[in-house]
């Protein structure tokens, strides 16, 4: 690919006269005009984008830096932020991270190279220092999902520690005394809050805390998988189980179909997080629902309300409601029915 260097060598002209023309900010020789027009078709030299953002000192483009785009969640906010930059006219530049902080580090250095308008990040990590050189390129950010200290960046959140809550709540009404939990990572706030959601129910309830029945993975289903096979061996035995997320949800499911065990009649399961499937399926999951559609689509607009205010804008944290869908998966065997309840805090 011709760069403006090979430009000028084939104009015999200078790359700073290659960038006037290109710029059409000074004026120039029209015969050299010609002469750089000529070497930029014989050479099919494409500006780079990057470069066109310069000059126009604006971009249309915002970011979206997820960490795993294999999880269906991140479907549905994607879907959520790209809708609300079509409205505004923007288009969307995706990342993902895959949960390392290393290949997170080169999408933040595509996106500054890009000049993105803004950016929307769900982090790996609380470091602050991750997003500096959104900072030092003046490059506006919203955090979603997942907390970060910095005490400049709006984030938008699911109340992770009340959907944990209700739904351990509500396994303990319905008569379950061994509830073991599979979390997420402890470096990320969606791991630490939802355990913590479980401790805190489990207090309130008066169950005492067992270690031996609390689990974190890394919100992959062959930790799913992995951690139940675990939970499934404790004694004595766990009635019911709490997953962190849908895609350690489908490993927990595996596990215990291996064992031969049944659901709810041997033990019971609550996911987090809504999957297309779950209703329709021959177990029937109770599940915590993020209204995440809600969630890309507040960031996404959060995040238009900086570029149009941003001497106006104080930093926000914005926290939704999820809801719990009660299914079988989560009753003693009885005629199933399915009733969606928006939950309301027992703290």
């Amino acid at each position: 690919m011709a760069t403006i260097q090979d430009v000028a060598r084939h104009a015999k002209v200078s790359i700073a006269t290659v960038s006037r023309v290109l710029n059409g900010t000074a004026h120039v020789n029209p015969e050299v005009v010609t002469r750089v027009r000529a070497a930029i078709e014989a050479l099919n030299y494409q500006p780079s984008r990057a470069a066109r953002l310069l000059r126009a000192n604006h971009s249309s483009i915002i970011g979206l830096l997820i960490s795993d785009i294999q999880n269906p969640f991140f479907t549905t906010l994607i879907r959520g932020v790209e809708d609300v930059a079509h409205r505004n006219g923007y288009s969307l530049i995706l990342c993902n991270s895959d949960e390392n902080p290393q290949k997170e580090q080169q999408s933040i250095e595509v996106l500054c190279a890009e000049r993105v308008a803004g950016v929307l990040v769900v982090p790996t990590r609380e470091q602050p220092h991750i997003l500096q050189p959104f900072h030092q390129h003046h490059i506006p950010v919203v955090a979603v999902d997942r907390r970060i200290k910095d005490a400049s960046t709006d984030v938008i959140l699911i109340d992770n520690q009340r959907g944990v809550y209700d739904a351990i709540l509500h396994l303990h009404t319905n008569g379950y005394r061994r509830i073991g939990i599979i979390s997420g990572p402890k470096t990320v706030t969606t791991g630490r809050e939802r355990l913590e959601g479980y401790r805190q129910a489990l207090k309130d309830v008066g169950l005492p805390r067992d270690p031996q029945l609390e689990r974190n993975g890394t919100f992959k289903q062959e930790d799913g998988y992995q951690l139940t096979q675990e939970l499934l061996d404790v004694q004595p035995p766990i009635d019911a189980l709490f997953v962190g997320n849908n895609v350690m949800t489908i490993g927990a499911l595996e596990a215990i179909t291996a064992r031969g065990l049944r659901i709810p009649d041997d033990i019971a399961l609550v996911g987090f997080d809504e999957m297309p499937w779950a209703a329709l399926s021959a177990i029937s999951l109770t599940t915590v629902t993020q209204p995440v559609y809600e969630l890309g689509s507040t960031a996404a607009l959060r995040l238009f309300q900086r570029l149009q205010q941003p001497e106006t804008c104080s930093r926000q944290e914005i926290m939704l409601a999820p809801t719990l869908c009660i299914r079988g998966s989560s009753r003693p065997p009885e005629p199933e029915h399915s009733a969606c309840e928006e939950m309301t805090s027992h703290r």
